[in-house]
């Protein structure tokens, strides 16, 4: 796939909500698609697009130094989607505000973790859209040990390839298998359409049943 087509690609699922491709998705038979746990940090979240640079963080221990995200973030790309592989712990920060105001200057789409986040105030004003499952005042290190990246990972439940599609916006986070992702966003597309014209149709007064006869 070309850049010209990945940015296409990114454009038209833009406009897709994740309820649709949520639906589009179950079709297809693919059920656990939407990250369990991680949601908008702050209140008006723009919808955020973009393949997955993965990151697996596993416990810290004291003997053991381990890597950061610092020796990760150099490594991604513009246009990417991080998610973070946190182990569902609520109680350490997974980013501060230093790392994710880098991320933001490198371009970044966004940030999922099934951890928390830390420095709230800070994060908000990189304008770097983040879905995190609490907020925590400890730094990474007192929970957390890198242990690699763009790897396939667990975030929310949910299994994460790198290159796979993230769709996140107010309702969550969703995961758009890659092999499928152009399929899913046309569908969904059509999806929003019909839908756009049941609900014309309902708010003409038309009944259900004459909707989805």
């Amino acid at each position: 796939m070309t850049a010209d087509l990945d940015l296409a690609l990114i454009a038209a699922l833009e406009n897709v909500s994740t309820n649709s491709l949520a639906t589009v998705l179950l079709k297809k038979n693919i059920r656990n698609v939407w990250m369990r746990g991680p949601r908008p940090l702050g209140g008006n979240i723009r919808r955020a697009v973009g393949p997955a640079f993965t990151l697996r963080f596993i416990p810290s221990r004291a003997d053991i130094s381990g890597r950061t995200t610092r020796d990760a973030v150099e490594e991604m790309p513009a246009g990417a989607m991080i998610v973070a592989d946190a182990r569902g712990l609520t109680d350490v920060g997974t980013f501060g505000d230093i790392v994710v105001t880098r991320m933001a200057m490198r371009g970044l789409a966004g940030i999922v973790t099934d951890g928390a986040v830390r420095d709230s105030a800070g994060l908000l004003a990189t304008g770097l859209p983040i879905w995190s499952n609490g907020l925590a005042p400890s730094p990474p290190i007192a929970g957390h040990n890198l242990a690699g990246w763009q790897e396939p990972i667990s975030c929310g439940g949910v299994a994460v390839f790198p290159g796979d599609i993230i769709v996140a916006d107010a309702e969550g986070a969703i995961v758009v298998p890659a092999k499928l992702a152009e399929e899913v966003a046309k569908l969904g597309a059509a999806l929003e359409q019909e839908d756009e014209n049941y609900l014309a149709g309902v708010r003409a007064g038309k009944t259900l049943t004459e909707l989805y006869k």
